[in-house]
């Protein structure tokens, strides 16, 4: 059953009034690849718009925080803490790593999500004046816990902590 749509078929908010608060967690992965030469400028912050991992981490967290702006039926979240991880994968891959907690009456799984996303995204940014082929994959959750039942993804991969 879909928590979203009511009996009439029609979008919902869910209800989460009489849900208890409780803790929670969630990560979630992205991946970014790219020429060997964007990777090395990237990690050496040697980017004509400056550092792009820093200003990724900035923006992955404010994308998380401001999810229930972007996502229609997402609730707005009291975020307790929110941690990005980079790792060069490969000399062409970049991982981010997203690991947000909350105590709260739903999840957060789309906090993280949305943190992973937009910190590919602004890693894109700042690096396309060197490399517009830059490809995007793999956003994934990769563990969610606390709420009705925790989660974690077969192939969970988080970057070690």
């Amino acid at each position: 059953m879909l928590t979203h749509i009511n009996e009439n078929g029609e979008a919902v908010m869910v209800d989460v009034g009489e849900k208890a608060q409780t803790r929670r967690s969630a990560t979630a992965y992205a991946r970014i690849r790219m020429r060997p030469e964007t990777l090395d400028a990237l990690m050496r912050a040697n980017l004509k718009k400056g550092d792009g991992l820093a200003a990724a981490r900035i923006a992955g967290i404010m994308g998380a925080k401001k999810t229930s702006e972007l996502i229609p039926l997402c609730h707005a979240i009291p975020m307790d803490s929110i941690r990005i991880d980079f790792k060069a994968e490969s000399d062409t891959v970049l991982g981010i790593t997203v690991h947000t907690k909350c105590s709260y009456k739903t999840g957060i799984e789309m906090e993280a999500l949305t943190g992973a996303s937009v910190a590919a995204l602004t890693i894109y940014d700042m690096c396309k004046a060197i490399d517009r082929g830059m490809i995007i994959e793999s956003v994934k959750l990769l563990e969610k816990t606390g709420g009705k039942s925790d989660y974690r993804a077969a192939d969970a991969n988080p970057i070690e902590e």
